[in-house]
């Protein structure tokens, strides 16, 4: 039977759950013992990653896995919630701008930074990083920010279980409202009127002289009317809002979480985000975000585990029992005489995820088996033999004379890898062997 694993997934060298680099070619196969196998060219080294270190992601990132960096890390340093982070959060803007497209990607991953410069960008400049983050969480960009008010992003913390079983959940904001008393003209009608310091603009242009012959134009937010371009007369100011035209109000919003509904989903409150004067309301944006849970990771609709058994239970069957998402209990079963090995894949039908807006169709619960060895000399001489009249008869090899005995021995990677790096800098016996560092460019 085959088993359509999701894309991206499959059995490494170390008989662990790989994920794949979207650069390259699969194309799963059955071994024909019940493991899976993927033919796949390696990806190559990449000359620079710093975009990929701003995201807090490895170079073999998934599209999905460098999404859910940029949500985390945009809705954690956006300005409106840490003013002091913009180049920061511009820099995040950047490199995910650059990863999420794929010939951008694979531009910056032979030339690094400078081929992004010189031939990944048109003009070699960047988009607005407020439009990036609109785009992504559904804001529309720059126009339609001018037609309506900003959106308001939260991020849901959720389980799997919530999003397996479906949830509600409510949550509390405070938001802008028009001031009832005034109507939103912030004090008496005709009392607002142009500020006169900016004559309505907002801004203040200052020029200042930097040399003989040379000035400079510093533009800045009018102080007076705070940007506005108008100001009300004090006493005339509305009692309730202070002259605002808005006031602060708390809102309770009941968010319901489907079952099937996926990490970084997005649940849009038409309308619901912060009033303003001759402004349509801009939307309350909420974005699932899920916790990792201890069994299972979920792999688009399905659910991926990893199931520990002995080498007995590996040769001559077992009994498990597995708990659901929702409580129930499963039992998996061994056929007799079928013998699991270790990182062997098996799955099992429609106990996956709900698919969403299709609740009563599942994906598959896909399970690797770990096949736990005994420990060394847990069985006495004498007892070998009965065990291997038991098993498949060993391999016969013929030994000569002109071969090498050798002896194995504990492999310590560190050991090696500091033998290897000592080995590559010294120099020959006339030259001096200790002292020698080496220049990273």
């Amino acid at each position: 039977m085959r088993l359509n694993l999701p894309r991206g997934f499959w059995v490494g060298e170390d008989h662990g759950l790989c994920s794949l680099r979207r650069s390259e070619k699969e194309s799963p196969r059955c071994s024909g013992r019940g493991t899976w196998e993927l033919q796949s060219e390696r990806a190559t080294m990449v000359k620079e990653t710093g975009y990929y270190d701003t995201l807090g992601v490895k170079p073999n990132a998934t599209s999905d896995e460098i999404k859910r960096a940029y949500r985390k890390l945009a809705l954690k340093y956006h300005p409106d919630k840490n003013p002091s982070e913009g180049e920061r959060f511009k820099l995040i803007s950047q490199a995910y701008e650059v990863l999420s497209d794929p010939k951008k990607r694979d531009l910056y991953d032979q030339g690094g930074e400078q081929a992004i410069k010189e031939g990944g960008l048109s003009g070699g400049n960047f988009s607005s990083p407020m439009d990036i983050f609109d785009m992504f969480f559904g804001g529309g960009g720059r126009m339609n920010r001018e037609r309506r008010g900003k959106n308001v992003v939260h991020q849901l913390s959720i389980s799997l279980e919530d999003l397996y079983i479906g949830a509600t959940r409510k949550l509390a904001l405070q938001k802008n409202v028009i001031c009832d008393k005034c109507k939103g003209y912030g004090g008496k009608k005709g009392a607002v009127e142009k500020c006169p310091t900016c004559k309505g603009r907002g801004v203040q242009v200052l020029v200042q002289q930097i040399g003989p012959g040379m000035v400079q134009q510093i533009q800045t937010v009018c102080p007076d009317c705070k940007g506005q371009g108008e100001r009300i007369n004090p006493k005339d100011r509305c009692t309730n809002c202070n002259g605002n035209k808005v006031v602060r109000e708390k809102k309770i919003i009941e968010i319901h979480i489907d079952k099937g509904m996926k990490d970084g989903q997005k649940l849009v409150f038409h309308g619901e985000g912060d009033q303003e004067p001759d402004l349509e309301p801009g939307d309350v944006i909420i974005v699932l975000d899920q916790k990792d849970h201890p069994v299972f990771q979920r792999r688009g609709n399905d659910l991926v585990m990893k199931m520990k058994i002995q080498l007995t239970e590996a040769l001559c069957g077992f009994k498990k029992t597995i708990e659901t998402l929702d409580d129930r209990i499963l039992l998996i079963t061994s056929r007799p005489g079928e013998v699991i090995k270790h990182g062997d894949i098996k799955c099992i039908l429609n106990e996956g995820m709900p698919i969403y807006k299709s609740p009563l169709e599942k994906g598959s619960l896909i399970i690797q088996f770990l096949v736990a060895f005994p420990e060394h000399h847990w069985l006495s001489k004498d007892q070998l033999p009965l065990l291997e009249a038991l098993l498949p008869p060993r391999e016969e090899v013929m030994i000569s004379e002109d071969m090498d005995q050798v002896d194995l021995v504990e492999f310590d990677p560190k050991e090696r890898s500091y033998r290897n790096h000592g080995e590559a800098y010294e120099e020959d016996e006339e030259g001096p062997r200790t002292g020698v560092q080496c220049q990273t460019s």
